[in-house]
């Protein structure tokens, strides 16, 4: 497994993968390859030694079937948070159908996928909705396949508890949504090292891997952690199901991407934990690290991202 093809490198889960695959495979083991429509964004992969950007586009078939050519597998990150129906139906949905088609003509056999803990074909949301479809679509296409699915990703440049640690910065009281519903957060160096043995474990892997942290939390105490840790804790003021409805549908309608939609709100309606019947991150050899043993290294004042609070907030950039 050292010729890999990785979709969605560039991002937050992509970009530590890269990191502990050439770690683990050294500078010369590995050709690491990740597409992308814009390949200037994402300069940090490409200093790390056998990691090749490559632009393209993968709504082409033609492209995507040329891509897989000669690899060993291919590891699926490709996802979005918001959208219509229609959107996550195109990334989570007929993309996988697409790529396993690619897959069968490339002669390609190992793939690892990530989905979403509480995936599932009669779920309330779009997104869990079509994330347990593309799952579908990859098992009937007979791969190779082990499906990894997370709880919500925390780390360095995470787009979780870093927005609650912007938003408490600014605001006095936090009104939120969805104030009970319950996550097991897991580090995102964790989730790329299951990837990174799923692909080179010697022995058997789980068709299926719930990645979750040692520890379940409401929302609420999630949010206060972050407020907590950063210097900003706020009173947080948990909405009424008919409130917090209203505010994620307002908060959908803001131009650029949502703090919230009505679809993510669904999505908390299952909690976001681990089944307790699907072997977890020790089947893989992690034991996974605690949520309090990371967030405060990169969200307390003067460490990670919030060491430029002072100078955000002198430009007005939170």
């Amino acid at each position: 497994m050292k010729n890999l093809l990785i979709l969605g490198g560039t991002g937050f889960v992509g970009s530590a993968l890269c990191e502990k695959l050439v770690e683990h495979f050294g500078a010369a083991g590995a050709r690491l390859t990740v597409p992308s429509r814009r390949a200037e964004r994402a300069k940090r992969l490409a200093m790390l030694p056998t990691v090749e950007l490559v632009e393209t586009d993968l709504g082409d078939d033609g492209r995507l079937t040329r891509l897989l050519f000669g690899r060993d597998a291919v590891i699926n990150l490709v996802a979005i948070l918001h959208g219509s129906a229609a959107e996550f139906e195109r990334v989570h949905v007929t993309l996988p159908q697409r790529l396993a088609r690619a897959c069968r003509v490339a002669g390609v056999r190992r793939m690892v996928h990530v989905s979403a803990l509480g995936a599932a074909a009669d779920a309330p949301s779009n997104y869990l909705r079509s994330k347990a479809a593309g799952e579908a679509a990859l098992r009937a296409a007979g791969l190779d396949l082990t499906v990894l699915r997370p709880s919500v990703i925390f780390g360095s440049g995470d787009r979780f508890l870093n927005l609650f640690v912007q938003l408490q910065a600014v605001f006095p009281l936090m009104p939120l949504a969805g104030a009970d519903a319950k996550f097991q957060p897991v580090w995102v160096e964790d989730v790329a090292a299951a990837i990174v043995r799923s692909l080179v474990s010697p022995s058997p892997v789980p068709e299926v891997v719930e990645c979750v942290g040692p520890h379940v939390y409401t929302l609420a105490e999630l949010v206060r952690l972050a407020g907590r840790w950063s210097g900003h804790e706020r009173p947080v003021l948990p909405l009424s199901d008919a409130l917090g409805r209203a505010q994620a549908a307002l908060m959908g309608l803001a131009p650029g991407v949502p703090l919230m939609s009505a679809d993510n709100l669904a999505s908390m309606r299952v909690p976001s934990i681990a089944s307790g019947t699907l072997p977890g991150l020790q089947a893989l050899g992690i034991t996974p690290a605690a949520l309090e043993a990371i967030g405060p290294s990169y969200l307390s004042p003067g460490r990670g991202p919030a060491r430029l609070d002072g100078l955000r907030a002198l430009a007005r950039r939170y």
